[in-house]
Order: C-alpha cells, then structure tokens, then sequence
C-alpha cells in the first residue's frame, strides 16, 4: 500500500485480492453470529486486525504516535468505516442472506462517486452515472423477490434496512479515508488505530443497548474445544478480511477514487450470491441472476474508462 504494499501490486491485483477475501467473508460471518452477538464479534474482530495492522506498522519502522487531531480523525474513520458498518451488517445477516446483503453493496460505486464529486469536485461522466444507475436496477431487482412475497416478514424488511444502513455507513467510511489519506496520515497505523477504536465503540455500543434492553451484557466467548470454527472463522475475518482487504482495498481508493474503487462489487456479489446458494440454502431465481448482471454490468461500466 503506498509505500508498502501497493508499489509492488498492479492495481489489478489489489481489485482481485479485495474481491476474493470478501466474497467469502460474507458467509464466515455466518460462524460468529452462531456464538456472539453482532457487537462483541465486530469488536473481537476489528481489536486483533487493529493489533496485526500496528504490528505491521512497527516493523516498517512507521511512526504510531498520532497528533490530537489525526486521532480524531483516524477515530471518525474507524467509527463509520469498521465499527457502524460492520454492526449493520452483522445484524443484516441475521435477517437475510448473506448473498443479497453483499449485493447490496453494488450500489456503493453510485453514492461514493457522487460524494466525491459534490465535495472534491472528481469527475463523474455518462458512463459512470449510467452504471450507477444499473446497480441500483440491478439491486431493485434481486430484492424484488422480498419485497413482493405474499407475506413479508418484518425480519426481512429488518434486514434490508440494516443493508441499507451497512451500504451508507461504508460509504462514509471510504469518504473519511480518502479525507485522511489526502492529509498523508500514515497508513497502517491509520488502518490499525482506526481498527482498535471501532472495536472500543461496538463494545460500548453492546453495553449500552443492553442496558437499554434492561438485559445483562454477556461476552459470551466459546471456548476454542466447543466452537473451533468460530475462533477459525474469527481470525480469517481478521487477518484476511479485514487487514490484508482493507489494506488493498484503501490503496486502490487512493489511486483510482472513492467511486471506482468501490466497484470491489463487480465481482464480489456474484461469487457471494454462489456460496449463499451453496451453504445456506438460498435458493435464486431468475430475477436474482437477472439482477445481478445488471449489477455486474453497470460497475464494468463505472471501472471500464479506468485502467486496471
């Protein structure tokens, strides 16, 4: 990543890598929910990737000690980016498969660009806003299955709104790095301060719901003899998806832009969409497929102009 890892990868790579580790990381969420609630996993997860990204940083000899106001804004970005998002989904998942939860990220090229153009004025033509607006038919579609049941259940509308949610809360996230990175902050201690308050925040944010609740707040940590794909799953979603991802997924935003970056989603939702069918007995139909070209289509329309 600029300086790091990203001289030594194209940005293809970077683009395949990102892709790859998130697909999958879609169902390894699966395994967390089964022990924990969404908030001690999203904290659990994010504390040991914010432990290996200032590790990485120690070793390339990267300065850790952030001023007063990078701090805050290293926070911000943790806030929004890790902790808020990830919470959203976490819960989003709960309701819904996890295929349509990632597809719904293929509207993240659309709301991305446009915020970089209306703050930093980036360019946006015809061609970007015309896949945008194919990911959002595309989107529209694979829901309309959930939408026009017969009988909809409040589960699922919870959990498309959680998607919603996921999806806006990311968007922000990506748009408070690129505001950090356009002031040099130093990358990996970013990604790992960034990581370690998130996961300060989800705990708070556990403990205050369940007080709210008028319930006890539990850890609820398995043991690794009772519940191995668990702690598996947890440092896969760690170690790959969050560090190694983000990690790429950050240079390619700050080479290409917010907007373009985000189309991690060309490929992504498809390969999600199969696993879902594979181990979760999500069964698509033709909307889903149609839905999901249409998603794929228009973010090869927002990367295509751009050089991979």
């Amino acid at each position: 990543m600029p300086a790091r890892v990203g001289q030594r990868f194209p940005t293809w790579q970077l683009f395949a890598i990102a892709v790859a580790v998130w697909s999958t990381t879609w169902h390894a969420i699966l395994y967390q929910l089964e022990h924990t609630p969404p908030e001690i996993g999203v904290a659990m997860r994010f504390a040991l990737a914010g432990a290996l990204a200032l590790g990485i940083a120690a070793w390339r000899g990267e300065r850790l000690r952030l001023t007063l106001g990078e701090s805050g804004r290293v926070a911000l970005q943790g806030a929004f980016m890790y902790s808020l998002a990830y919470l959203a989904v976490y819960h989003a998942e709960r309701k819904v498969p996890t295929g349509l939860v990632a597809v719904g990220y293929s509207v993240s090229p659309l709301i991305n660009g446009v915020a970089a153009w209306w703050l930093w004025r980036q360019a946006l033509d015809a061609r970007f806003l015309a896949g945008g607006l194919l990911c959002i038919g595309g989107v529209a579609l694979i829901f309309a299955p959930e939408f026009g049941s017969v009988r909809p259940t409040q589960a699922t509308q919870l959990g498309v709104v959680f998607t919603i949610a996921a999806v806006l809360l990311s968007a922000i996230g990506s748009l408070l790095a690129s505001r950090n990175a356009l002031h040099r902050l130093p990358f990996w201690p970013t990604i790992g301060w960034g990581m370690l308050s998130s996961a300060v925040l989800s705990v708070a944010i556990g403990a205050a719901l369940a007080w709210a609740s008028g319930q006890p707040f539990q850890v609820g940590l398995p043991s690794l003899g009772m519940a191995p794909a668990w702690w598996l799953s947890l440092a896969y979603l760690a170690g790959a998806g969050s560090v190694l991802a983000f990690a790429c997924y950050l240079t390619l935003q700050q080479r290409v832009g917010p907007g373009a970056a985000s189309t991690v989603g060309v490929m992504t939702p498809v390969v999600a969409l199969a696993i879902s069918a594979a181990f979760e007995g999500f069964e698509p139909v033709a909307w889903t497929w149609l839905g999901a070209a249409l998603a794929v289509v228009g973010n090869v329309l927002i990367l295509r102009p751009r050089a991979l």
